[in-house]
């Protein structure tokens, strides 16, 4: 058997254990490389585990699903890159101006003209952090919470107030009456004033009584009524245990909703520090792709010129364009990581829909964290939002509970009312029949009016409800010690992330030092290997081997780079002082300096 033929055999086989090839190839392979018996030729058995070999890879490649689109041949021109891609990646037309800032409505949603017009505006690290403390929608939200916070204590603190209220009431109203009397009352012995007969009159005769009515009288009117009414009630609260209890629960709620507010701050300049740095490294990553290419393409020419000279073989003429089409796929998809890297910090500041943004900072390295581990710990537990708002929320839940049992004590409370009234009633259409009835007074046209007056107190007190108001006492008496253990859980977190950040930045500075070595190592070798390759003195393999070190390297320093700059973020974030009042100035602070 020829030797040249075992490094064949040997990279088969290595290659089909790397692909995974059937279990039925490996073991042809391995059988093939078997002594048989009978003293069989190993050239002949060699040449049918090729064959078999052979015959595996073509059903192999059978089974991948068929191309769209005829493929290329490996020593076609480089395919141009997809138009949404650079359109998507197109440099920014200049700085963000103030007018591309202002975010869309609230529920507004994009028309397909905006999104199609698109525009890139470039801002610096300061500025995006600005941007997204006055635009971010999250922090807007939370800055409503704290104003309805506001608005409940105000409500609550109202409760020490008497309550004044008016009321008025009017109206109109028609009635009609008619009444008959079928048994008179002149029988009933009640006096000249019921008798028919009984007052005399001047001329001699006799006349019925004023209110005499004859059996069978009638009458009938109608009558018009105008009415109004109106005054003021007074309700004073004199004694009430709840109240007290209410005020400082909503006290408490307004505490935890600006301890809310202030962590959003924190989270959200991590937020957008985390989305520009990974923004700078996509951009950093697309130069370093887009460089690869170039370097290939110029050794790829060096490849034809060599092969065309007779210095070099075809093979490594194909093993460039292999490199190439590697290397313009990974470039390929560092465009799209940028396209999504700057859409996500557009979002994060809530820019317009047809505005995108571009990091105008070069990557700068922030410095060292200033603060050992334990120092850190303690700063970020010192004043920490978080762990204030647990404690203001465990408050307000104590003061609610205080409030729901002082519903089973008596409540003492003052009232007050004064007012007046007036009506006007009006009776017309008048007429009787059989001789009158009723002796009803009949007067056309009636105005009165009148006042009235009250004050008291009044004593309300819950005697028994079956238990509810003892049972919603123990309900938040639980949620009490809920919050202590939430309170234990986020000290914990708190310092679980500080640790990781603390540990990930000193590992990333330290790999960035690794890194710059590796990188300034790597470019020498690369020079001396690509130049040696142009004069036949080293192969392509090496000349391969080095550049992909090379990047390699620039990949892993730019990696180490960026994570320095985010791990720092991240523990400034932790220590990072804010406001908590809403209303209050607000500058970005990019690094950590000691309080004074």
């Amino acid at each position: 058997m020829s030797p040249r033929r075992w490094p064949l055999l040997l990279g088969l086989a290595l290659a089909a254990e790397a692909l995974a090839l059937p279990a039925a190839l490996s073991t042809a392979l391995a059988a093939a490389q078997r002594p048989q018996p009978g003293g069989t030729d190993p050239v002949l058995q060699l040449e049918r585990s090729w064959q078999r070999l052979d015959a595996e890879l073509r059903a192999l490649d059978r089974m991948l699903p068929a191309e769209q689109e005829v493929i290329p041949a490996a020593v076609e021109t480089t395919p141009p890159l997809p138009a949404s891609l650079l359109r998507a990646n197109r440099p920014a037309a200049g700085a963000l101006r103030p007018e591309q800032e202002i975010p869309a409505a609230p529920l507004a949603l994009p028309s397909a003209e905006s999104l199609r017009a698109g525009r890139v505006g470039a801002l610096s690290l300061e500025q995006a952090v600005a941007l997204g403390f006055a635009h971010n929608p999250a922090l807007q939200g939370q800055r409503e919470l704290v104003a309805a916070a506001l608005a409940e204590l105000q409500a609550a603190l109202g409760s020490y107030w008497p309550r004044i209220s008016a009321y008025a009431s009017g109206g109109s109203g028609q009635s009609s009456l008619s009444t008959n009397a079928p048994v008179g009352n002149g029988g009933l012995g009640l006096g000249p004033q019921f008798a028919p007969n009984g007052l005399a009159t001047p001329a001699g005769g006799t006349t019925a009584g004023a209110f005499y009515v004859p059996s069978g009288g009638a009458a009938y009117l109608n009558e018009a009524t105008n009415g109004f009414s109106g005054g003021l009630q007074l309700d004073l609260a004199l004694l009430d245990f709840a109240r007290t209890p209410r005020v400082r629960a909503a006290r408490a709620r307004l505490r935890a909703a600006r301890h809310t507010y202030a962590t959003g701050l924190r989270s959200l300049q991590l937020q957008v520090s985390e989305a520009y740095y990974r923004l700078q490294q996509a951009d950093q990553t697309v130069r370093i792709r887009d460089a690869a290419v170039r370097n290939d393409l110029v050794i790829l020419a060096d490849s034809l010129d060599l092969k065309r000279a007779g210095l070099v073989p075809r093979l490594d003429v194909l093993r460039r364009r292999a490199i190439e089409a590697n290397d313009q796929e990974l470039l390929i998809q560092a465009l799209a990581d940028r396209a999504v890297a700057r859409r996500q910090l557009a979002v994060v500041l809530n820019l317009a829909p047809d505005t995108m943004a571009e990091a105008s900072d070069p990557i700068r390295l922030q410095p060292r964290w200033p603060l050992d581990l334990e120092a850190s710990l303690l700063a970020a537990y010192a004043d920490n939002p978080e762990l204030e708002m647990i404690l203001a929320t465990r408050e307000a839940l104590a003061r609610e509970r205080d409030a729901t049992a002082a519903a089973l004590l008596p409540r003492l409370s003052l009232f007050a009312s004064a007012g007046g009234s007036g009506s006007n009633v009006t009776q017309f259409d008048i007429s009787t029949s059989n001789g009158g009835c009723c002796g009803t007074t009949v007067i056309p046209v009636n105005n009165s009016s009148g006042y009235d007056w009250s004050i008291g107190l009044a004593v309300r007190w819950l005697l028994f409800d079956a238990g509810s108001s003892a049972g919603e006492a123990r309900a938040l008496a639980r949620r009490v010690d809920a919050a202590a253990q939430l309170y234990a859980a986020q000290r914990n977190d708190i310092r679980q992330r500080l640790e990781q950040a603390f540990f990930n930045h000193e590992a990333s500075l330290a790999r960035l030092v690794s890194a710059r070595r590796g990188v300034a190592a790597s470019l020498e070798a690369f020079r001396d290997v690509r130049l040696r390759y142009q004069s036949g003195l080293s192969s392509e393999l090496e000349l391969s081997s080095t550049q992909e070190q090379l990047i390699g390297g620039l990949v892993r320093r730019l990696n180490a780079t960026v994570e320095v700059n985010i791990t720092y973020a991240r523990l400034l974030r932790e220590l990072l002082p804010v406001p908590r009042d809403p209303n209050a100035a607000l500058a970005p602070q990019l690094q950590w300096a000691a309080p004074r």
